[in-house]
């Protein structure tokens, strides 16, 4: 395919404890996402999760990354900005780490972040 599209995220939580020890996407979406970037020209992906995962082993796979959190019923608008109805123009409301060791994320620590606070296209 010239272009894929491919949301990863997290199991839903908002009814159950979210509370997680290790943020890195699960091995099975790690599976797909190498297989779905061997079989594609360019690769978007969607990040569907209510927190920063950890991504930055993944993130050379990628050519795009859209953090689309929890939508709900407004994913409308994810849709339409990946398909040119809309401009993008979000930018992120805190820093994305690297890794575990970074966690929490410190306003000290936040310069070694993986995506700075307000970081996005306009």
């Amino acid at each position: 395919a010239d272009v894929g599209l491919l949301f990863l995220g997290e199991e839903p939580y908002a009814e159950g404890f979210g509370d997680r020890a290790d943020l890195h996407l699960p091995t099975a979406q790690i599976a797909l996402l190498a297989r779905m970037r061997q079989s594609c020209r360019r690769l978007v992906v969607v990040l569907v999760s209510g927190r920063p995962l950890i991504l930055t082993a993944q993130l050379p796979l990628m050519d795009a990354l859209v953090a689309a959190w929890l939508p709900g019923s407004e994913g409308q608008g994810v849709a339409d900005v990946l398909f040119g109805d809309a401009p993008f123009g979000g930018r992120l409301p805190v820093s994305w780490p690297r890794g575990m060791d970074q966690l929490p994320l410190s306003p000290a620590a936040e310069a070694g972040a993986l995506f700075p606070r307000g970081f996005g296209l306009v």
